[in-house]
């Protein structure tokens, strides 16, 4: 058939913050939903089910942080224990002081803070386990839901859109929310009970040393957005550059027969070049900037712990606070700014997640197939009438592809379509397989209207060997089999004598049991049209739709193929795609379609001798062959 696809759909579609990075996540710049509230909303929905371990998952976290923000003030009694019992063995009193150091205290509070991290390392892990299993069985639930509305959608959906773009929203956007709700969710919720409970314990220990701290706040806060801005411009640039490179790549050595036969290697590797020094470029200012972060943060950071230090010292000589409450402080201090990266880090993750949920429920709310309606029928048996009356349809509003087309076969005859790129032929098979719905008119089947036959009922009845030889990894047996799995193994070589395929299989060292590779380059393109066909035969169909089955095969190829196909339309209606006119000699009806419309009906001697658009058209190829020879 006529193929619409673009060749955009033959590159990858990079979504989201795919790609080598290096740096902080929230340098990167994550993209950003259309509408947050409303990807919230129908993403809480998959989440619904699994709300009550959700809520303990949080809970667990937020006592776990708690533990852990805990221990440092705890372990801070044991440091001023040994500083009091030090201090006081130095002065010129000791021998008069109890200077035993209270070793029964340290252990308590040693095995307290033990304890403290203990429960702490196991309510994490606890947790993780929770939002593994919650994640994994929503995204095996969005996951069956897609692929089920994928199987639902129209033709239309496929047609529209680069099939990339599909696999990526499947793929790698799926797999993105999984890592959201494994991880970062219940990093935020422990980022924010961090920086809360930090600063509160902060403000136990001194109101004033945390005024202190805080005065490097928003010092942080400004090289955090500061590096993410500057870094942004340059990972998306980043990700552009990428993609552009994996397209090229996959292009130039999808086509590389193609670009030696026309010397165009250098002007490729020069492409290459340009692009991956654009990369570089890009890459390289990103990962520095982005890089900078850290130590810019580890510079404010010592910046505060000095602060904290002599802060803390001038109130301990004061005896406004203790060497433990100094030593816990610092810990704090030190502590503060990781959960501010961190939460981020994880809003500009979050805002990536709901972006690829969009997307994900962009698949699953697109408009679906009809549905048959309730009375329609099931059909046992086909005899291979067909008509067509006053059939109208148009892929875009106001773009007429087929206008008031009419046509009437019997069974058992041979349709030759042929036309021009553009004229409709194509659309004419779709409208039939109802992949696309009419618009106006009706087309029968035995005189019943198809859209009175339910739809997986009415193709049964239909069998397809197309131009491009859709071939599965695995063997060839499975391959012939697939309309039919419980086929018997006799059934399959019958079918594939039939298709004068029998003879090519056995030649193989593992004959039937022959794995097919996933490029299937293993097999020839003739061999490929063969096994379509021995598929073909095996299902069996009342009704045959054809494409130009011989391109691109030798000579000898060509002959097997004609038989196979002359077999397999005995008895049979067939419509077939012509493209050469040559081998559609012997149709019963040749129908010339352009601009939609059936401009010229007849036999292929009767259209010669009308000497219009078909005449023209069989001329043009004959003396294009007698010039080649």
């Amino acid at each position: 058939m006529e193929r619409r696809e673009s060749l955009d759909s033959k590159r990858p579609v990079r979504r989201g913050p795919m790609g080598p990075t290096g740096g902080p996540a929230f340098a990167r710049g994550g993209e950003k939903p259309r509408d947050f509230k409303n990807a919230i909303r129908k993403l809480v929905v998959y989440l619904k089910p699994y709300m009550f371990a959700i809520t303990l998952a949080v809970l667990v976290t937020v006592v776990a942080t708690i533990l852990t923000i805990r221990a440092p003030k705890i372990m801070g009694e044991a440091t001023t224990e040994i500083f009091r019992v030090i201090m006081l063995r130095k002065t010129p009193f000791a021998g008069f002081l109890n200077t035993k150091m209270n070793f029964e205290k340290i252990f308590r509070v040693l095995l307290k803070v033990s304890i403290l991290y203990t429960v702490a390392s196991l309510l994490n892990f606890a947790q993780g386990l929770i939002m593994a299993e919650v994640s994994q069985r929503v995204v095996r639930k969005m996951r069956e839901d897609v692929n089920g509305k994928l199987k639902r959608l129209p033709l239309k959906f496929y047609d529209s859109r680069p099939h990339g773009d599909v696999i990526s929203r499947v793929s790698n956007d799926i797999d993105l929310i999984s890592n959201t709700l494994q991880q970062s969710l219940t990093q935020f919720i422990s980022g924010v009970v961090s920086i809360v409970g930090i600063t509160y314990m902060m403000f136990t220990i001194s109101p004033r040393l945390t005024f202190l701290t805080l005065i490097t706040l928003p010092l942080s806060v400004i090289v955090t957005v500061l590096t993410a801005k500057h870094s942004q411009r340059f990972f998306s640039k980043q990700q552009k550059y990428l993609g552009d490179l994996t397209g090229l790549a996959e292009e130039v050595y999808s086509g590389l027969v193609v670009v030696k036969v026309y010397g165009k290697d250098r002007q490729e590797l020069e492409k290459f070049k340009r692009i991956n020094a654009e990369l570089y470029s890009a890459s390289h200012k990103a990962q520095f900037i982005s890089g900078t972060i850290m130590p810019l943060m580890n510079f404010i950071g010592n910046v505060g712990y000095i602060i904290v230090a002599v802060g803390g010292g001038i109130l301990v000589t004061k005896k406004m606070i203790t060497i433990g409450d100094v030593q816990a402080f610092i810990q704090y201090s030190r502590q503060f700014t990781q959960p501010i990266i961190q939460i981020a880090n994880i809003v500009n993750m979050i805002q990536s997640t709901l972006a690829a949920s969009e997307r994900v429920f962009e698949i699953l709310e697109d408009e679906e197939e009809k549905p048959d309606h309730e009375k329609a029928i099931e059909l046992e048996t086909v005899r291979g009438d067909v008509s067509f009356e006053n059939v109208w349809f148009s892929y875009v509003p106001g773009k007429t592809v087929i206008d008031g087309l009419s046509i009437d076969v019997k069974s058992g005859q041979k349709v030759a379509i042929v036309g021009p790129t553009g004229a409709g032929k194509t659309t004419l098979v779709n409208l039939l397989m109802r992949f696309y719905e009419i618009q106006g008119g009706s087309i029968k089947v035995d005189g019943i209207d198809i859209r009175d036959i339910k739809k997986y009922n009415l193709r049964r009845h239909f069998g397809m060997v197309l131009q491009d030889t859709w071939l599965f990894s695995g063997t060839i047996r499975e391959n012939i089999a697939y309309g039919k799995p419980d086929a018997s193994f006799d059934e399959i070589v019958n079918a594939a004598k039939l298709a004068q395929v029998h003879h090519f299989i056995m030649a193989m060292p593992e004959g039937y049991e022959t794995k097919i590779s996933d490029d299937a380059t293993n097999i020839s393109q003739g061999e490929k049209q063969l096994i379509t066909i021995a598929r073909a035969f095996l299902v069996d169909p009342d009704i045959l739709i054809l494409d130009e089955a011989t391109s691109n095969v030798d000579t000898l190829t060509e002959l097997y193929i004609q038989r196979a196909l002359k077999e397999l339309m005995k008895g049979r209606t067939a419509f077939v795609i012509a493209h050469r006119l040559s081998t559609i000699k012997d149709a019963d009806i040749i129908l010339v379609m352009n601009e939609g419309k059936i401009i010229e009906v007849g036999r292929h001697r009767e259209l010669l001798e009308k000497n219009g658009f078909y005449a023209e058209m069989y001329r043009s190829q004959f003396l294009g062959a007698i010039v080649e020879a």
